[in-house]
C-alpha cells in the first residue's frame, strides 16, 4: 500500500504540469473567441483629430449588443461630467459618462444590424450597424439617418 501511494504522489506533479501545459496552450483559442465577437471595450478615435476621445464597453443583453459611454478623455478647456444637453426624453441633462449610447444591435451574417447609436454632442439618434475588422481588434460602427447608404463610419479600436 506505501509503495502505491509513493507511485501516486510521484504522477501528482506530472499532472499538474500537463494541466498547466495545456492551459497555455488552449489560451490562444479562448482569446481568439473574443475576438469573434464586438462585446468587450473599445476605444473612440476623435475624427478631427485622430486621438482617443473615450472608451465604449460594449455588452449582449437580452441577445442584443448595447454599448455603454464609459469614459471621456477631454480636451483642455472641456469641463468634466459633460451632459447630454441636447438629447431629448429621459437621456436629456444626463451625464454623458454611463450612458447608454448604442443599443439594439442583432446579428446578421458578419454583421450586427438594425440598432441606433446616439450622437450625445448633438443629442440625435441614428441608425446603427457594427462588423468586426482586421481579426476582431477593430469596430467599424456605421451611423445612418433613414438609410444606410446616408451616412458615416468610425472604426472603434478594441482595448485589452
Amino acid at each position: 500500500m506505501g509503495e502505491a501511494l509513493r507511485a501516486s504522489a510521484g504522477r501528482r506533479p506530472v499532472r499538474a504540469a500537463s494541466r498547466a501545459a495545456l492551459a497555455l496552450l488552449l489560451m490562444p483559442l479562448a482569446r481568439g473567441a473574443d475576438l469573434d465577437s464586438p462585446v468587450g471595450r473599445w476605444q473612440l478615435i476623435d475624427d478631427e483629430t485622430h486621438s482617443p476621445r473615450g472608451i465604449v464597453e460594449i455588452s449582449l443583453v437580452a441577445g442584443e449588443l448595447q454599448g455603454r459611454f464609459v469614459k471621456a478623455f477631454l480636451r483642455p478647456g472641456e469641463p468634466a461630467g459633460a451632459r447630454c444637453v441636447k438629447c431629448a426624453g429621459e437621456r436629456h441633462d444626463q451625464p454623458m459618462v454611463g450612458m447608454v449610447i448604442l443599443w439594439g444591435l442583432r446579428p446578421r451574417g458578419n454583421e450586427w444590424v438594425d440598432g441606433h447609436i446616439l450622437d450625445p454632442t448633438q443629442g440625435r439618434i441614428y441608425g446603427a450597424t457594427v462588423a468586426l475588422l482586421a481579426g476582431g481588434t477593430q469596430l467599424k460602427v456605421h451611423g445612418y439617418l433613414g438609410i444606410s447608404l446616408l451616412g458615416r463610419s468610425q472604426v472603434w479600436q478594441r482595448l485589452p
